[in-house]
């Protein structure tokens, strides 16, 4: 297929995220952690006005794998909801990006920083920055097929998708609002990294501003680095300068612990917001304006707060067990390092996290921390917090 250069006179809409408050401090998509029941959690108890889902390969999709749908469940609850893709297939994104309009996603989002070896190998995630017009390409494809979905088209007309796929994306749109099941456009965003080996922040950002996204989130590191070292954030603010006097917004991301140094960092490197990911990890009260309640990692401080996370490991370990135990090769065990995480809250988290990581569902975790006489159900509103 040759995707359409032009796209159109009908615009990519910008949508909701003209429309959030700034600066916005939003849940950053992290692979392997922010699937459904995590993005529920966090959303009920910090917040945040955007989250993402887990990345999904177009690849993965278009050749049929039923199991890349379990990435896709949210619920209401977590709106504004933007769905993450990648992959190397510029038509495979055309249709996936019909898929997730259909199944009444936010915005989709295009990872372009993944520093995972057998990804950025393969031309996708971060390895998509050494093939910029691939990148511009694969953003056509995408924009085209937002564009065709609100056209009119559907999974129908996606000829690379499966029976099996197509039927479960209409079941899920049927239960949709019916304000979500309509064709309309939705908008397009990027998260990516400085560079490769070394940060090409000008020539990589400009060449994506020239496909006017409605956001890109940089990650203030390259690919060699992956999570290790210090966040450059000074580079991220040479790709908020960048795009000043543009319509797209930019995003920083990278070792941000607390909602303070979020808007702190948003405010002096110019950036439209901040999203925040591993800080997030067992502490959803994170994103919330209440700081003194955190210490200089975003750790919870307060007893009253670590009183409560308890209650909110094992909500969440309820949340995991009734969304996939229904599927085959249900295991708790992915459940097991959100429980670790939420321990580091609560006093005697080593011992704690020693017996969490051998649970096999949530009635051992709740044996556990009943032993600690910490509270397994949570008032109404535990907690005044601020937001």
């Amino acid at each position: 297929m040759i995707v359409d250069r032009a796209i159109s006179e009908k615009s990519i809409s910008k949508f909701f995220w003209n429309e959030l408050p700034q600066p916005v401090v939003g849940l950053a998509p992290m692979d392997g952690v922010s699937d459904h029941p995590f993005r529920h959690i966090q959303k009920k108890y910090g917040r945040p006005p955007v989250v993402f889902t887990e990345f999904t390969s177009v690849e993965g999709v278009c050749l049929g794998n039923f199991r890349t749908l379990r990435d896709f469940l949210y619920d209401e609850t977590q709106r504004p909801i933007v769905a993450q893709i990648y992959g190397h297939v510029p038509d495979y994104f055309r249709q996936t990006a019909i898929l997730l309009c259909q199944l009444g996603f936010d915005g989709i989002d295009i990872n372009m920083g993944c520093p995972a070896k057998n990804i950025a190998n393969s031309g996708s995630g971060a390895g998509l920055i050494r093939t910029p017009d691939l990148a511009q390409t694969i953003v056509r494809a995408t924009q085209q097929g937002i564009l065709e979905w609100s056209n009119g088209a559907t999974v129908d007309d996606c000829t690379d998708l499966s029976q099996e796929i197509r039927a479960e994306v209409k079941n899920r749109q049927a239960r949709l609002p019916m304000i979500y099941q309509q064709h309309d456009t939705i908008p397009l965003s990027i998260k990516t990294r400085t560079g490769y080996e070394t940060p090409v922040t000008e020539s990589w950002i400009s060449t994506l501003l020239e496909l006017d996204p409605a956001l890109i989130s940089l990650h203030g590191r390259t690919l060699e680095q992956k999570y290790s070292g210090k966040a450059d954030w000074d580079e991220i603010g040479k790709a908020a300068q960048l795009a000043k006097g543009t319509s797209t917004l930019v995003f920083g991301n990278g070792d941000v612990t607390s909602k303070q140094q979020a808007i702190e960092r948003s405010k002096n490197y110019q950036t439209h917001g901040v999203l925040i990911g591993r800080a997030s990890m067992g502490n959803p009260y994170i994103f919330c304006t209440d700081q003194k309640r955190f210490n200089e990692k975003g750790e919870p401080t307060y007893p009253d707060l670590c009183y409560t996370l308890g209650a909110v490991a094992l909500e969440h370990a309820k949340l995991y067990e009734k969304t996939y135990s229904h599927y085959t090769k249900y295991q708790f065990m992915p459940m097991r390092k959100h429980l670790s995480w939420y321990a580091m809250g609560i006093p005697g988290a080593r011992k704690l996290r020693a017996r969490l990581v051998h649970t096999h569902s949530p009635d051992d975790a709740a044996t556990i921390l009943a032993d600690l006489g910490l509270p397994l159900e949570l008032e109404a509103s535990p907690i005044n917090l601020a937001y």
